[in-house]
């Protein structure tokens, strides 16, 4: 089962950092975002889970943002699960409304 995640994705601006710090614009994660079609490929991975029942997907820029930073410097998938949690620059780039402590994904064992 897939929602889509419209409207979801908060401004540089909105992100929420502790302590007031804010994120560097020119990171270029943060410039990887405004280029990529979230929504257009979000249509069509919808239509990859035509299930209206059981446990809903992650949202598509979550996942496929997780992959993209695991490619980009050759993660293991529990090494991704700590940089996702430690570094906010990847944390705004799957989508997340600010900084969290809590891993936004898990890997099963």
């Amino acid at each position: 089962m897939y929602k889509k995640n419209r409207n979801k994705q908060f401004k540089l601006t909105d992100f929420n950092q502790p302590m007031g710090l804010k994120l560097d614009p020119e990171n270029k994660w943060i410039k990887k975002v405004e280029i990529i079609p979230w929504n257009r490929i979000e249509d069509k991975y919808a239509t990859l889970f035509e299930r209206t029942t059981g446990t809903v997907a992650k949202p598509l820029r979550m996942a496929l943002g997780s992959l993209m930073i695991q490619k980009e410097y050759s993660f293991s998938d529990c090494t991704l699960v700590e940089q996702l949690q430690e570094n906010s620059y990847f944390q705004y780039f799957i989508g997340l409304a600010g900084f969290q402590l809590e891993v936004p994904i898990s890997v099963r064992s």
